[in-house]
């Protein structure tokens, strides 16, 4: 039985994991997460690729959360320190698109407010300029 077969039980068990694709938009590098944020493999994957970013350098950052479901306190806690790095090097994470559940935790742990959050790339972009 290959690994495929159990994907679906994966799934079930809320193991998806997040999927991560990474592009350059005018020296800013643009994150797309889809998938839920949260404790295990997702945190783990999320981790990883800021952590690359971070080492090569790369502190003008925009996370694009529109496929972003949910996101847990370990996923919020994995972003604020990502965001006081990012300003500790001179850069800034911008948040794209966060889903309605994604600010409504941010707003109910006071956090929001740390985030500039805009709905259109060209101007998460331009915001760095």
């Amino acid at each position: 039985m290959g690994a495929a077969a159990f994907a679906p039980l994966a799934r079930r068990r809320g193991e998806t994991t997040l999927e991560i694709e990474t592009k350059t938009r005018d020296s800013v590098k643009v994150v797309k997460l889809k998938g839920r944020l949260n404790m295990g493999v997702a945190l783990d994957r999320f981790n990883a690729a800021m952590t690359e970013l971070l080492g090569e350098g790369h502190n003008r950052i925009v996370l694009d959360l529109e496929e972003v479901p949910t996101i847990d306190s370990s996923g919020i806690g994995m972003l604020v320190r990502f965001l006081t790095t990012t300003k500790q090097s001179g850069g800034t994470i911008r948040l794209l698109k966060p889903s309605k559940f994604t600010v409504q935790t941010l707003k109910k742990v006071g956090l929001l407010n740390l985030f500039t959050t805009f709905e259109e790339l060209r101007q998460a972009v331009a915001s760095f300029q």
